[in-house]
């Protein structure tokens, strides 16, 4: 599936779009893998219903790691994004039952962009 950021760093909730997908594969028990196939953008879950937390967590990740002022080598001037991706990670697992994602209350499945904007590619497998 296609996730598309608009900001250099950016939380793109799509929990609805892999909710929608689960629901066409006619599965009801399992779990979702997402992975991204990207080294500057990560995955997560987490809180979707206050968005000062996506915020909090860029900020948080903008403080740890500038883009600039590290003296970081690689040309492109994206070293942060990858450093990020690597905190972050590039992959969720959530299980699902009767056809519905397992996620609490509050949790949300987020494309954490750290080099955009642009879409990107996240591969599902469902077991």
């Amino acid at each position: 599936m296609k996730v598309r950021s608009r900001e250099r760093e950016e939380m793109v909730e799509f929990t609805d779009q892999v909710q929608e997908k689960l629901k066409e594969s006619g599965l009801r028990e399992g779990v979702v893998v997402l992975y991204v196939q990207h080294t500057t953008a990560g995955l997560t879950v987490n809180e979707n219903a206050d968005p000062d937390v996506p915020r909090d967590m860029l900020h948080a990740l903008r403080t740890l790691i500038p883009q600039h002022g590290m003296g970081f080598r690689h040309g492109e001037e994206n070293s942060d994004a990858h450093i990020k991706t690597s905190l972050v990670g590039t992959s969720v697992t959530v299980p699902f039952k009767d056809g519905k994602l397992l996620l609490g209350r509050w949790q949300g499945i987020f494309l954490c962009e750290f080099d955009g904007g642009r879409e990107r590619q996240v591969i599902m497998i469902l077991r």
